[in-house]
């Protein structure tokens, strides 16, 4: 019996668009080209990417590298079809974190996974990434788009985020903290990205909707008031720095001030912070009473309203320089001998 000849298969119809992936290149060209700074060598297209640490001014380099992604609150960009700001949280998670080494971000590399690639909707993500990096002095020089059939749901999509910083050898941080050291907060921009499973939780709980109003935000849906990206801390801290007035910092990610602050302190030492010093974002208010969630949970879980936490021992000239670069910096307390984060003062949240 003779067999009717099957069609040849082809990669698309395994589920993968080469034509849309090069399309995606070619929209994200523009946004990267903006992002170039002193250092880089090329643009994207190679195999890998160039950087010239003598050309960006270092003279006794020390390479800080970091990654990370944006976690759950990807589900709510994807749910309500907001994917212009995850981006820049992504970028913000890692550059945040070199800062706190005394680091001064280089350039940025991106991982986008998804099961069908939406060139549109990735461009948009791609162009988020591109504005933090700007926004950050560092190049996005490259990246990786999978298209994975079957391993992520319909409209689904992973990030991971990669950025490389550098310090002079003198200039890496901690160094030389001391009890007595004052401890200075800056402000957050709400959740930022992270405990978004316990968030999306409560708002499932709530029974409102992605785009009812915003309880804790006027004007504002609930998805997109949750979705406010993540701060990006790179131009205060490291003025702040330069000018000698950082002995540690600390980026205030999941684990809160508790499981954050401790690990840039020497053994020894511990943190005694006030706080009834600043009243968290109304967004912690809402979460807190609406997921019944206790203050210690809060204060574990969440940023609770200071992002980043600068270790100096000039105090009154941190906190002039950073009013005058506009920033709106709490002394939240102090470096003591001891161990951990102890609180003389509870943060409220009603």
């Amino acid at each position: 019996m003779t067999q009717t000849p099957r069609p040849p298969s082809t990669y698309r119809d395994a589920g993968v668009d080469i034509e849309a992936g090069d399309a995606l290149v070619e929209a994200i060209k523009p946004h990267a080209k903006a992002t170039t700074r002193p250092g880089v060598m090329g643009g994207l297209g190679g195999f890998g990417a160039l950087f010239d640490l003598r050309a960006a001014g270092f003279v006794d380099p020390v390479l800080v590298s970091c990654t990370d992604g944006v976690g759950t609150k990807l589900l709510a960009a994807i749910e309500t079809g907001l994917h212009d700001t995850v981006g820049i949280d992504l970028v913000a998670m890692c550059v945040n974190d070199l800062i706190v080494q005394g680091a001064e971000p280089l350039f940025f590399l991106d991982y986008f996974a998804t099961g069908r690639l939406d060139v549109a909707d990735a461009a948009r993500v791609v162009a988020g990434i591109a504005e933090g990096c700007q926004r950050s002095g560092c190049a996005l020089v490259g990246g990786e788009t999978a298209e994975m059939p079957g391993l992520y749901e319909a409209g689904h999509y992973d990030l991971a985020g990669f950025s490389v910083g550098a310090a002079e050898r003198s200039a890496l941080l901690p160094k030389a903290v001391r009890a007595g050291d004052a401890l200075i907060g800056l402000r957050g921009s709400g959740v930022h990205s992270n405990g978004f499973s316990l968030v999306r939780r409560i708002v499932s709980a709530s029974g409102l909707g992605w785009d009812a109003p915003a309880p804790f935000a006027p004007g504002q849906t609930l998805g997109a008031a949750l979705l406010t990206p993540t701060r990006l801390y790179v131009t205060p801290v490291l003025a702040l720095h330069r000018a000698g007035l950082v002995q540690a910092a600390a980026h205030i990610t999941g684990g809160g001030l508790p499981g954050n602050l401790p690990r840039v302190l020497p053994e020894g030492f511990g943190a005694a912070i006030d706080g009834s010093a600043w009243t968290p974002d109304p967004v912690f208010a809402w979460l807190a009473q609406a997921g019944q969630v206790a203050s210690e949970e809060m204060l574990r879980v969440f940023n609770c309203g200071i992002g980043m936490v600068i270790v100096t021992g000039e105090p009154e000239a941190a906190m002039r320089m950073l009013e005058e670069a506009g920033e709106q910096p709490v002394r939240i307390g102090s470096i003591e001998p001891g161990t951990g984060v102890r609180f003389t003062r509870p943060v409220s949240f009603s």
